[in-house]
């Protein structure tokens, strides 16, 4: 009795020991077991995903046309051609009523969005909303009076390496495919495609026109929507990237709600990556978490009591590897709470409490320049909070940053990018967008410019 009491006391205790999540998971135990199909999963799965159309018109000038001697010719009218230029791409449809979420890039520019269902029915779209900063877009499919099948979120934080996930999507626009693998990586921080750098990386074959569809797990809820390859033929090579469900979650909640762009916490702080030196001189034995560069005055990371040179190392008793990692988790918790931030300090760990609110952007006073400079086609804003937050500037910058180039735009010709921060104009010291736009309406045989790119002062000189 003494040796079946112990023997059942051990068989507990290694119960205890073994964590929930890996007693779920098991590799098959036969051959019947191997023989097992995915096919009920995609069957209730499929529904839900949808092909993504997009078109626009773009204008194809041939120099050649100028020539009015070859326009006559060629009998060809002159001026510059319309062209319809067509994309494809993936969606999943996450509620009832007909909302769609895809990437950006897969209907960024679109004139003319149209969705196709998996059962041949198509239907235009409109665009709800757009998050560059995610590479997520939100449509609404028009003229519907159906309820339509929808994907459930799963937990993307409960994601462990080595599950096993479904793509759908409509590779290569052969139609809707199923593919399959397992979760390669998690927390991937280091792809360079959007501003929140979190990926989960599956080998299950993904291809271009893949974008915007569903990673799926085994109970069949959405993972995370498919978006990147690593490729070096353009096909796939096992190495693809989906943006994990809870960013989706934030994006789709906000579409609901009917706002025009998506809401997140702000800290208000800069952060930066631990490199091995620092971890040295911190005393860190490994090259991990994110270090508190600067604060923001009166700030949430300011009242919250956080200050330069604390090492964040979790949020809400989740690590943070990185400052990317850090982002990613803030970005996701919901607006009005609080979160709490394990750091340490001076060696020594200290939790802080930081309320979920968002970033001060009463002064952005954007607008968009015109006219014959070479400023035309750029939108630009003052630095607020709030925009430093998006652009990932220095809260402290003073000047007007450009938030984005129009295609074709004298502003894209001369070479100016979305984050360039604009100094000077003609030796006049910009501080406002109302200054830029005067300096911008003025006429000049030379424009000499100041800016600041990536933390680097650029003295430009172009003829007027």
């Amino acid at each position: 009795m003494t040796l079946i009491r112990f023997l059942a006391a051990l068989c507990v205790s290694a119960l205890i020991a073994t964590p929930l999540a890996a007693q779920d998971r098991r590799v098959p135990s036969s051959p019947a077991e191997l023989r097992l199909s995915y096919a009920p999963i995609v069957h209730r799965v499929q529904p839900a995903v949808v092909n993504v159309y997009a078109a626009k018109v773009v204008q194809n000038h041939n120099p050649f046309l100028d020539d009015p001697i070859f326009r006559r010719f060629f009998g060809i009218p002159g001026g510059p051609q319309e062209q319809m230029q067509r994309s494809l791409g993936s969606g999943v449809m996450v509620d009832p009523s007909g909302l769609v979420v895809t990437n950006v890039h897969v209907i960024e520019g679109a004139d003319q969005v149209k969705v196709s269902l998996s059962d041949k029915r198509e239907f235009e779209a409109e665009i709800v909303l757009k998050d560059s900063r995610s590479d997520l877009a939100v449509l609404r499919l028009k003229d519907s009076h159906e309820k339509f099948p929808t994907l459930d979120f799963a937990n993307s934080d409960e994601l462990m390496v080595g599950d096993v996930v479904l793509a759908i999507g409509n590779p290569f626009g052969v139609g809707q495919t199923v593919t399959h693998g397992i979760v390669s990586a998690l927390a991937r921080t280091q792809v360079g495609i959007t501003d929140y750098q979190f990926f989960i990386q599956t080998d299950a074959a993904i291809n271009p026109g893949n974008s915007g569809g569903a990673l799926v797990d085994m109970s069949g809820h959405l993972v995370g929507i498919n978006t990147a390859i690593y490729s070096r033929s353009g096909g796939s090579q096992g190495i693809g990237f989906a943006i994990p469900s809870n960013m989706v979650r934030v994006v789709v909640a906000s579409a609901k709600n009917g706002g025009k762009a998506v809401k997140r916490p702000w800290l208000g702080a800069r952060l930066q990556a631990v490199t091995p030196d620092i971890a040295d001189s911190l005393g860190l034995k490994t090259p991990s978490g994110a270090l508190v560069a600067s604060i923001v005055p009166n700030s949430p990371a300011a009242r919250a009591g956080l200050k330069s040179s604390d090492l964040i190392t979790a949020i809400d008793g989740q690590p943070v590897e990185d400052p990317n990692a850090f982002d990613y988790r803030f970005a996701t918790r919901p607006l009005g709470g609080t979160a709490q931030i394990d750091v340490v300090r001076a060696g020594r760990p200290v939790k802080l409490t930081v309320a979920l609110e968002t970033a001060p952007d009463s002064d952005r006073n954007e607008i968009t320049l015109s006219g014959r400079s070479p400023f035309s086609g750029a939108t630009i804003a003052n630095i607020s909070p709030a925009v430093a937050d998006e652009l990932h500037l220095d809260a402290a910058t003073e000047g007007v940053v450009v938030t984005s180039i129009a295609e074709d735009s004298a502003a894209a010709n001369v070479g100016f990018q979305k984050g360039d921060i604009i100094m000077a104009v003609n030796n006049r010291k910009i501080a406002r967008t109302s200054d830029l736009d005067k300096a911008a309406r003025e006429q000049a045989r030379l424009w000499r410019i100041t800016l600041v790119r990536g933390g680097q002062q650029i003295n430009v000189t172009l003829g007027g």
